[in-house]
């Protein structure tokens, strides 16, 4: 007899629309304006029409002067279009006080010790002396579609020599909507505004059918962004500043993967190890001809090779790293050419530059010194061994297993990832005690987590090179510092709204109802509803002698890692 089913509708993609509120009329304004009415409504086919980007992967911001749009160094998904009013762009850099940030100082020694005795005997304790409303600059208003928050006075905190006004008809924000990189500046409403926002998805589809603006995009990529990605690169950082302008005119840019990974996460962590390889977006096959040098601009992709059936693990790339350098080395320079050595695919999502291969032996390997040429390729060793050999790796690399682990579960993001070896580890829980000791005696972690063999990553924030956390927070209360890369919580300009809470796919951020000194729950003066805020491990950002958990633990089991770091995962698992 067969089991009972669920049956269920498949959802689509436009089950959710970005602005549920947006109304015909609208969207019938917005096509009779530019660049809307330029484009080809028949081009767009009956799957994703022209009308239906408008109508669910739009909305429609009104705001008011001084109006925070965009942060720097905030990431975003979306792009926007001015339809009336104005934006002024920052040309400088704004203090984080001023974006709704954490600004963070280190404690004395006098400070560290009295906590032992100045933390509250309450969970979750909270001084709100001083409020957002309270910062020289800044104020914060409710809008229809939240809480934003604005500058008091835009002259006095961008001067006139310092900003670049943008005026209707003008999009900004699309470099970082397509690629989840870190917003360049801070744009602020300059007057009463009306603006479209346009979700990346959305903005992918207008340009792939609108040649105009897919050029505008294509041309500010060019000027503002790829030649300084180009020279981030070892192997091209010593090319003459001509070559790398050639190089930059044939690099083609492309994109693998899901850009909101984190939203199917975890059902697809729960397939087959085998089903989760073959789903991931193929950059490079092995065995396919070697069509260029794959740098990764964002993201991380999975090396792999075919082993029996299915295919093993060998490495991850990141941001920076270079693909098929020894290979295109190698047919260069012999007859005989080689195919890619090793597969190539997308872990959520990655963003590539790819320099052609006829470009590649023009400019780039007859240019570049012997001494960041890639080691030859032995004539006489089999296919196998080549592999082992690629990024010049050591017979004492990562444990297969558990570098599979760590790309299954994609926990190479974390760049401060809690590791505890399990075997030394003797359930003491002083590293709860440290942490608690540290925040007011509310610790910041959870000491569960994933395992793999005798390791545990806890569950705590590990600070990610892709913090999808920070994606969409109305506030800017969740950011990244800009000396440290750790991602806080400003806890006074966080609004409760669990916008980071939902994106974390690792469960590291909760939301807790707070009190007062007093023990007294805080709430809502309008609607007498309890205050939440969202709270998570700042790494022990003001504390002298850095995370308090891994310097309480007496028998060495824990430590914050670098998983993007192959070298630190080697020394940590083979002590």
């Amino acid at each position: 007899m067969n089991a009972a089913k669920s049956i269920i509708r498949r959802p689509n993609r436009w089950d959710e629309p970005f602005d549920a509120n947006l109304t015909d009329d609208i969207v019938d304004q917005l096509l009779s304006i530019p660049p809307f009415n330029q484009m080809d409504s028949d081009a767009f086919g009956r799957s994703v029409p022209l009308r239906g980007i408008l109508k669910n992967d739009c909305r429609i911001l009104d705001l008011d002067t001084g109006d925070i749009i965009v942060r720097e160094g905030d990431y975003g998904s979306s792009a926007f279009l001015i339809l009336s009013g104005s934006a002024v762009v920052s040309l400088k850099s704004l203090p984080d006080n001023i974006l709704g940030r954490q600004t963070t100082r280190k404690m004395g020694w006098v400070q560290a010790i009295s906590q032992l005795w100045k933390n509250s005997q309450h969970p979750e304790s909270r001084d709100y002396s001083k409020k957002l409303d309270e910062i020289a600059a800044l104020g914060s208003r409710e809008h229809e579609t939240g809480t934003r928050v604005f500058l008091h006075d835009i002259p006095r905190v961008i001067s006139d020599d310092q900003a670049v006004v943008l005026r209707p008809g003008e999009i900004f924000g699309e470099i970082s909507a397509l690629t989840r990189t870190p917003r360049s500046a801070t744009v602020v409403a300059g007057s009463k505004s009306r603006l479209l926002e346009i979700r990346w998805q959305g903005f992918r589809e207008l340009l792939k059918q609108h040649m105009s603006m897919r050029q505008h995009v294509d041309k500010l990529y060019r000027e503002n962004s790829l030649r300084t990605h180009l020279r981030e690169i070892n192997s091209l950082k010593r090319l003459p500043k001509e070559v790398i302008e050639q190089i930059a005119n044939e690099t083609v840019f492309e994109s693998f993967g899901e850009f909101q990974w984190n939203q199917n996460f975890k059902s697809i962590s729960r397939k087959d190890i085998s089903e989760r390889i073959l789903s991931e977006p193929l950059i490079a096959e092995q065995g396919d001809y070697v069509n260029g040098l794959i740098l990764i601009r964002n993201g991380f992709a999975r090396l792999s090779r075919k082993h029996g059936d299915g295919h093993q693990t060998i490495a991850y790339l990141g941001k920076g790293d270079v693909f098929g350098l020894r290979e295109l080395v190698h047919n260069w320079q012999h007859d005989e050419q080689t195919p890619w050595l090793l597969s190539l695919r997308a872990v959520g999502y990655v963003d590539i530059l790819r320099i052609p291969t006829d470009v590649c032996e023009r400019l780039v390997l007859s240019n570049i010194p012997e001494s960041v040429m890639p080691p030859p390729l032995p004539e006489n060793i089999s296919r196998s061994e080549k592999t082992n050999r690629r990024k010049g790796q050591r017979k004492d690399t990562v444990d297969r297993g558990l570098m599979e682990f760590l790309v299954e579960k994609r926990f190479i993001n974390g760049t401060q990832t809690m590791m505890i070896d399990l075997n030394r580890c003797t359930r003491c829980d002083d590293c709860v005690r440290a942490c608690a000791s540290t925040h007011n005696n509310n610790p910041r972690f959870i000491r569960q987590g994933e395992k793999y063999d005798h390791w545990m990553i806890a569950n705590a924030c590990m600070h990610c090179v892709d913090p999808v956390c920070m994606i969409g927070c109305p506030t800017g209360a969740i950011g990244r510092d800009q000396e440290t890369g750790n991602v806080t919580i400003n806890d006074k300009s966080c609004i409760g709204c669990a916008t980071c809470s939902n994106s974390c796919p690792y469960d590291n951020i909760r939301m807790v109802e707070v009190n007062d000194r007093y023990g007294r729950p805080i709430t809502d003066q309008a609607n007498g509803d309890p205050i939440v805020k969202a709270t998570k491990c700042d790494l022990c950002t003001e504390q002298l002698g850095g995370p308090a958990c891994q310097r309480a633990c007496p028998h060495d089991a824990l430590v914050r890692i670098d998983l993007t770091n192959d070298e630190e995962i080697t020394s940590w698992s083979k002590r």
